[in-house]
């Protein structure tokens, strides 16, 4: 499949860090708009007009012959371009690789679309520069207050607004795409696979059953700033200490719920080696099998780390900065893959605990997902992989679906 390799080489490089063999694809930094410039190259190459949507999202078209006026219940396949903090080259990229080799390899059969079809790059999928997950999807479902989302900052203090307007874009222009449900027929995303089912029983494909609940919270714990030599233990008020207790509590718990539970970025204040902290941020992680278990999981660490900070006279504020009910993917849709895949043999239907752009968008518009296999399980790493016959069976079954869909 050489438009696959060719396409997956030409990024490899895009925004790797050296130091750690990673990736830092950050919302409308350099790295990320070389890859919308990337996109665009690609769609013009197979003469697909590309659409950037009020709320950043790519959308590269396919139309059928003599189709007048908007896209109206097309076949829309792609993921992200984004990418965590140093992580994986497939965790996004994959599913956008993917959707052009499967618009090759329909037009290869000679198929000729009887609907559109459309590539998509959701922007900011990760959350990685303004702490929120899935902007752009969240943004044009409506799940996402576009006041409040300019409002978001990153690390260096810039807001979400300042960002896009350095980029020329409009920040007035964000908020729900009132064309979404009509334009979307279905969404379908490939992704690699986060965990490593696949491997245990031996199979390179996966369809996706559901998706976990799972949110973010921000954990505030507030002290006092003093001298890290001269206090005495008796006098501090060290926010450490209750952040501390609360990460063993959270796992824990997560261990007792049978489900996770991660603090993965902390910021502490005044972040010196020779200074009691007067502050320390803390992001928790969680996901359940379900919500219940997600509600009682978080309250339960939320109960733990006031009782740890109370006990330090540490001040503690909790903040829900996103929260994302249990998606099960309709089973018609999954049905309609399953048929369209039934050549390949067997193929396993699990749930994945990772949140995606087809979670968000199955709010409005039927959704589903197939997974590559990781032989090593690990994801949002630079150890994050996929062997490349994997990847390229995933783009023909991504093709076969297509087909089914639009022929």
């Amino acid at each position: 499949m050489p438009a696959f390799d060719s396409m997956w080489t030409d990024l490899l490089e895009v925004g790797r860090y050296p130091a750690t063999g990673g990736y830092r694809r950050f919302a409308w930094n350099d790295a990320e708009m070389t890859l919308r410039e990337w996109f665009r190259g690609e769609a013009d190459r197979r003469g697909m007009s590309v659409e950037e949507d009020r709320n950043g999202n790519l959308w590269a078209w396919w139309m059928p012959p003599g189709w007048l006026g908007d896209p109206r219940d097309a076949f829309v396949t792609g993921s992200h371009l984004d990418s965590v903090p140093d992580g994986g080259a497939y965790d996004g990229p994959l599913g956008v690789v993917s959707a052009f080799a499967a618009v090759d390899l329909v037009r290869a059969r000679g198929i000729v679309p009887a609907r559109p079809v459309a590539v998509t790059a959701f922007s900011d999928e990760e959350g990685a520069r303004f702490g929120v997950a899935c902007i752009g999807s969240q943004l044009s479902t409506g799940a996402l207050a576009p006041e409040r989302a300019l409002r978001l900052r990153d690390t260096d203090g810039v807001t979400l607004a300042e960002a896009l307007r350095g980029h020329g874009r409009d920040p007035r222009a964000l908020g729900a795409d009132p064309r979404l449900a009509e334009r979307v027929g279905v969404y379908v995303e490939l992704h690699v696979e986060q965990g490593r089912a696949l491997d245990l029983v031996a199979r390179p494909l996966a369809i996706a059953s559901s998706i976990w609940p799972h949110g973010r919270w921000l954990f505030s714990f507030t002290g006092q700033a003093n001298h890290a030599g001269a206090t005495r233990l008796a006098d501090r008020r060290d926010p450490m200490l209750a952040f501390a207790s609360t990460v063993q509590t959270a796992r824990g718990a997560a261990a007792l719920h049978d489900a996770v539970a991660t603090f993965g970025k902390v910021a502490i204040l005044p972040n010196g080696t020779n200074a009691i902290a007067s502050q320390v941020r803390a992001w928790l992680d969680a996901r359940a099998a379900d919500e219940d278990t997600l509600t009682a999981l978080v309250a339960e660490i939320t109960e733990q780390a006031r009782r740890h900070a109370g006990g330090d006279g540490i001040g503690l504020d909790v903040e829900a900065e996103s929260v994302t009910p249990i998606v099960e993917f309709p089973g018609d849709t999954r049905q309609r893959l399953q048929t369209a895949l039934g050549h390949l043999g067997d193929i396993p239907v699990q749930p994945t605990a990772a949140g995606h752009d087809a979670g968000i968008l199955s709010a409005l518009v039927p959704t589903a997902m197939l997974f590559v296999r990781n032989p090593t399980g690990i994801s949002h790493s630079p150890e994050e992989f996929a062997e490349l016959d994997d990847c390229r069976h995933g783009a023909r079954a991504l093709a076969d679906v297509m087909a089914d869909w639009i022929g």
